[in-house]
Parts: structure tokens; sequence; C-alpha cells
């Protein structure tokens, strides 16, 4: 996580600027086309290319010492690697692993214990999405150092994916997290309908990137504040969550949000409980961070704004004297210049805000504490 962080910030210091290095967020196939986290073969020279996790990177590849087996070019010292089993299945997975694992999937795929029922052709590509959205998110929580690790078949602190759809009677699966199951209803791929409800419930946005980081924030609040010494701080911020669950949600959906919810919440559905609340911070806290990456890998310049708000300033910090808080204040106020600079072109193409939301002091305070508990990763005792 520091050693993300430390590069994130070295690269905030320059405003933006270009730098002279290849960005992390593209690379070169071994014929120098630009090539990107989604691809699995080049399309101007048709090389095999795959994404391997503990490098962060996609390369191209070449036949290893025997079939199905593959080196990865710039980086002889990872072995033969072999290329996960969905690779030619609807989800089209281009991650690798070693050779020496036993399993035929990598570790995105890994996490899945139920699938879309591929009998019915619409779910091959609602699969592909969500495996698109999955591999993005997972491939963020190790670059940040947090512990990804697949729920085994007789439970565990793990996690696990169920992509689910209506069942044989008509019901539908209720989209949630419990116990480091995320069930996520296949027809958040389908654009029209998760723009339908996005209308229905009054959101400013809703994706399926964006649901998947906000269910694993719950995942990650049992895995690194359920009792730890994080979980009085937690309180401070967030509130009591051993306040009814089931009263909070009917309370919320009878009353809606308070008038004044935006003043310390960063959506009106955080305002529903201390858990929710703290899965909505969770996913703004890693929306900010992939976006300013990508952005900044990308050499996008924002210093030319000319912002008519002050910037955020320590005293808006949950610990205002840590050590790291000036390179926490330079990330926050570089996604205020980056999300002002990316609304605007959204808006020049008619098109919805980029990031539709506006973060109050308390909601920084609730990032940095966010931020500092991911920092320090050590995981909370397993009930």
């Amino acid at each position: 996580m520091y050693r993300f962080f430390e590069q994130l910030g070295a690269r905030i210091a320059v405003r933006f600027v270009s730098q002279p290095q290849r960005p992390d967020r593209v690379w070169q196939c071994q014929c120098g086309q630009s090539v990107f986290f989604r691809n699995s073969q080049c399309l101007a020279c048709q090389s095999a290319l795959g994404y391997w996790p503990p490098s962060n990177r996609v390369a191209s590849l070449s036949p290893g010492p025997a079939e199905g087996l593959w080196l990865l070019d710039g980086e002889p010292e990872a072995g033969p690697l072999r290329r996960c089993a969905n690779l030619d299945t609807p989800a089209a997975c281009n991650w690798l692993l070693a050779d020496h694992e036993p399993d035929s999937l990598c570790l995105a795929c890994r996490l899945n214990r139920t699938i879309p029922d591929l009998s019915i052709i619409d779910n091959h590509l609602r699969w592909r999405k969500l495996e698109t959205a999955k591999r993005r998110l997972t491939a963020q929580l190790l670059h940040l150092g947090l512990p990804v690790e697949p729920k085994g078949e007789e439970g565990g602190p793990g996690l696990a994916f169920d992509f689910i759809g209506v069942d044989l009677d008509g019901k539908a699966p209720v989209t949630g997290h419990a116990n480091g199951l995320i069930t996520l209803d296949v027809r958040e791929a389908d654009d029209d309908w998760r723009e339908r409800v996005r209308v229905q419930l009054h959101e400013p946005y809703r994706t399926l990137l964006g649901h998947l980081r906000h269910e694993v924030g719950h995942y990650y609040w049992d895995r690194l504040i359920a009792g730890s010494h994080w979980l009085d701080g937690f309180r401070d911020l967030f509130g009591d969550e051993r306040e009814s669950y089931g009263q909070a949600l009917e309370r919320h959906y009878q009353q809606g949000a308070p008038s004044d919810w935006a003043a310390a919440h960063v959506s009106a559905y955080a305002t529903m409980h201390p858990w929710e609340d703290w899965a909505e911070t969770w996913a703004h806290y890693l929306h900010m961070t992939d976006a300013l990456d990508t952005a900044l890998a990308l050499g996008m310049s924002a210093s030319s704004l000319e912002l008519d708000f002050p910037p955020f300033t320590c005293e808006d910090l949950y610990r205002p004297d840590d050590p790291g808080a000036k390179d926490f204040l330079a990330f926050i106020n570089a996604w205020v210049e980056l999300s002002a600079m990316l609304n605007e072109l959204s808006r020049s193409m008619g098109q919805v805000d980029f990031y539709p939301f506006v973060l109050p002091s308390a909601v920084v305070a609730k990032l940095h504490f966010i931020h500092l508990r991911m920092a320090d990763c050590q995981l909370a005792p397993v009930a």
C-alpha cells in the first residue's frame, strides 16, 4: 500500500506533467504496439498477451518449454506461466498463473463460486462484463497490498462471488455481501436495466465496477475493522454499527436520506447505516485512486484549472498530524482538480458528469481513515 501511494504521491507532485517513462497503465507489445489491461492478443502483430499480477503488467508471451506453457516478455524470472482456463470462455480472461500452481484458473477467476447460467445466451455477454469489472477490482486490491484470497469450500475468511439471475420461480437475487460472499444480479450487466434502476432509485452513479467496489468494502470492514483497535475510530466517524441494520434499511426506504445528508456523507445511501457509509466511502476511495493513477499514467494535466473553492487542509483530515498527511492532501486536492476537468469533458460530449459527487470535509476525514487503515493492513481477528 505505502509503495503504491508513495509512487502516486511522487507523480502528483509534478502536477500532472507528462513523464518521460512509459505509463504503467499502457504497456508495449514486443512489436511496439500499445496494449492495455484487457488485451489478450496484440491487434498489430497477433502476439499472445497476458496479465501477470505480481508485476501488475500486460506483456507479450512467447512459447515456453512445453505445450501450454509461456514465457513473459521482459521477465524471465517469472518462469513458465500458464494462461487462465477461462481465456477461451465468455469470460475472456487474460490473466496468467505460475506453472507450479495446482489450479487451472487464475486468482481472479478462483474467486467465483457461481457463474451465470451459460445455457442462457444473454448470459455470455453478461458474464464477460462482470468478469471484466471483477478483474479490474481484483488487480487494484492486489496493487494496494490488500489480502485477496478465495473462500474455501468449507467457508472461512476468504472472498467469493455469486453471479446469478432470476430463479425458476421468477425471484430476483438480492445484490449484497454476507461473510465474504458477494452476490450480484447478472442483469446489472445490462445497460438498459441498470440505467432504469439508477433512475428509479435517484442514484447519480451506478456501474458494475461501482457495485463490486461497494460490496467488497463490506468484506474488508469485516477483515480490517471488526474486532480491531480501529473500531472506536470507525464509530467516531461513521457511527455505531450495532444499530439495527433491518430497521435502518426500512427507515431509509420509507423516509429517504436526511435533507442535510451532503454535509457529512458521500452519497444519500451512505446515510442508511454506518456499514453502508463505510462501503460507499470505501468505494469512492477505490474510484479516486484508480482514476487518478490512470490519469497520471496517461499524462493528463489539470494544472491550468482555476478552481473557485479552497483546497482541503490538514484540519480536514482524520489525523492532521499523521506523517503522511501532506501526501494524502495532495492526493485529495489533485482528485478535485481532475474530477472538475473530467466533468467538463463529459459535459462537452453531452454526457452526465464523470464524477457527480461533492466531497465535504467530513467525507475527506473518512477517506483519510480508510487510507490509514488500508496502509496498516494487519488483519483483524476472525470471529
